[in-house]
């Protein structure tokens, strides 16, 4: 018997046992293998490679879990293009720049499986439904596949796959209305449960250089700035102005999210620069508009589908702080 085996299965009948009530409210099975998911992508050892796609872009990384005494730590490698080493612990995240460790005033936001999934889950039911749609292979183990549907147009199909015995998630999707893939994140090769390699833990960051990413550093404000269009469960998570690469003036930026996908709308002052145009992009399932509104520059980006984003920049006003 693997060593992930008893105790992984100890979690999963606990977890799912414990949450039958929730169950019973109308949450459904499916947002219980979501809960098992987060909890296990925090409190279990795993280390493998997994590949990151959307169209005929893929990138491949390697990555380390362990859970500590003093909390969990997390390596992600890059195997495609330029080396990248990330290395996470106790929500610091540090580099490795050529030969140089430097410490980054960031807390996510680069390869974040397998924690991709949402710690919030109140408001998802009210949002989305959730279907069991029966056991599948990812990399060799039995996955338990649920399909997270949307009740409005304004976001996608989240689909994820999620371990029997550990219920660490090994690959998840996103999904256009007509089920085409839109992006995709899938372990290829994952060992899970067991020591695994601490040796690298033991590397002392204490010498290292910590550094400012200026372009996340930011003050709460209240800008006044409100969006009517938003979708029904998109909270506020935070509003900041901060300095941004390439503006002479602070930005403010506002982040909403729903659970599965996030949104941040940013208001700048129009310098009349060749970039303050009208745009539509997208990448995988990040879709971005920005507008010149009045004196203003409004770009909405985030994991929703174009028409969203749209909707969202047209319906933003200035209410007054």
């Amino acid at each position: 018997m693997k060593l992930y085996g008893a105790a992984g299965r100890v979690l999963v009948g606990a977890l799912l046992l414990f949450t039958g009530a929730a169950r019973a409210a109308g949450s459904g099975e499916g947002f219980d293998w979501l809960k098992v998911a987060i909890i296990a992508g925090h409190q279990t050892n795993f280390s493998g490679v997994f590949v990151y796609q959307h169209g005929n872009f893929v990138e491949t990384s390697r990555i380390t879990h362990v859970v500590g005494k003093d909390g969990e730590y997390e390596r992600l490698e890059s195997l495609d293009g330029p080396k990248r080493e990330i290395v996470r612990h106790h929500g610091e995240v540090w580099s490795y720049a050529g030969h140089e460790l430097v410490q980054l005033d960031m807390q996510s936001g680069i390869g974040k499986f397998p924690s991709l999934l949402p710690e919030q889950l109140n408001s998802l039911s009210a949002n989305y439904h959730a279907e069991l749609q029966g056991i599948e292979r990812v990399a060799g183990y039995n996955a338990q596949a649920i399909l997270f549907t949307p009740k409005d147009n304004f976001r996608y199909r989240h689909k994820i796959w999620v371990h029997n015995d550990s219920g660490v998630l090994l690959k998840a999707a996103v999904l256009g209305n007509k089920q085409e893939l839109i992006e995709q994140y899938a372990f290829t090769q994952v060992q899970i449960g067991g020591r695994g390699d601490h040796s690298w833990v033991k590397r002392d960051t204490r010498h290292g250089t910590k550094i400012h990413d200026t372009d996340r550093v930011g003050v709460p404000v209240n800008s006044g700035w409100v969006a009517d269009g938003l979708p029904t469960g998109f909270q506020k998570i935070m509003e900041i102005q901060r300095p941004m690469h390439g503006n002479h003036a602070p930005v403010t930026q506002i982040v909403y999210s729903d659970g599965f996908g996030a949104m941040s709308l940013f208001f700048e002052v129009n310098d009349n620069d060749d970039d303050d145009i009208e745009g539509l992009s997208s990448r995988g399932a990040v879709s971005l508009y920005h507008k010149v509104v009045g004196d203003h520059l409004f770009t909405v980006v985030g994991e929703v589908p174009p028409h969203t984003v749209m909707r969202v920049l047209n319906s933003i006003r200035y209410n007054g702080k």
